[in-house]
């Protein structure tokens, strides 16, 4: 039995047998997204090869159970690349996201704005994202498989559902182009006039490897970033990850509502 499907019949035990149709990553500052899932909490410490996921404003838990009436599985934070150096962190996680059953994942991120129309406390859907690193998690993969194509990675029937749903909720949903940025230091000035001549619309530290990892697994991916900052050069704010924290819930109030009406508005439809 694989480490995925050992890991999976854990899940099972503690949290029921019924599949998971959907996944959720959680971003900085959104973790008590996951505390409005009626399931069960599981600690990643208790799920042998999880990732850590130490940074502050992530609360390391995986929770599995009902939200708005769809089974979900929220992982309520992530390890990122500059963690561990390892940009495939998240494999695991995701091949156990499928072992469950899942058919879709949706990604959300903290980011920083490089568009001015798009402020700090909005939304912004990923139309596409820039692999700005140039690192991939399937470096090292032996198969054919590794040859994942990525157009309409950010899935457009997806996207579509959550457009809807911001607009039930009258909440504006901006699609923009996401641009990953290894980190952890924070961007310089004149790297963010160079993503933005590269035509990124939002910039941060993660995301990008989920999708890659996502569609490699077979799982249809979207993903949201909640803006929490100007990006580097284009603002007198000082960037940090505190204030990043501090702006990350503005933002999150508005995804919860769009999350909860996507969910909502799905009943036994395939996702």
């Amino acid at each position: 039995m694989s480490k995925s499907a050992e890991l999976a019949a854990l899940i099972r035990a503690r949290a029921g047998a019924a599949p998971v149709r959907l996944g959720l990553i959680l971003g900085s500052g959104l973790g008590h997204l996951a505390g409005a899932v009626q399931g069960v909490a599981i600690d990643y410490a208790d799920l042998p090869g999880f990732p850590h996921a130490a940074v502050s404003g992530h609360d390391p838990k995986l929770v599995v159970g009902d939200l708005e009436g769809v089974r979900v599985a929220v992982f309520g934070g992530r390890a990122h690349y500059y963690e561990t150096g390892n940009p495939a962190v998240m494999r695991l996680p995701l091949e156990v996201l499928k072992a469950l059953g899942a058919e879709a994942v949706i990604a959300t991120n903290a980011a920083g704005s490089m568009r001015a129309g798009i402020r700090p406390g909005d939304l912004m859907l990923l139309s596409d994202h820039i692999n700005v690193s140039g690192l991939n998690p399937l470096i090292g993969e032996p198969t054919d498989a590794r040859f994942v194509p990525m157009t309409d990675a950010h899935d457009p029937a997806l996207r579509a559902r959550l457009r809807a749903a911001a607009d039930a909720e009258g909440v504006a949903l901006p699609e923009g182009v996401y641009a990953w940025y290894s980190g952890p230091s924070f961007e310089t000035p004149a790297e963010i006039r160079a993503i933005r001549l590269l035509g990124g619309d939002a910039v941060g530290m993660s995301t990008v490897p989920e999708v890659i990892l996502a569609r490699f697994l077979g799982l249809r991916v979207a993903a949201i970033s909640t803006i929490t900052n100007m990006a580097a050069g284009l603002s007198d704010e000082k960037i940090s990850h505190q204030h990043t924290k501090a702006m990350a819930p503005l933002g999150a109030v508005k995804l919860e509502k769009v999350l909860r009406r996507m969910l909502r508005g799905l009943g036994s439809d395939p996702i």
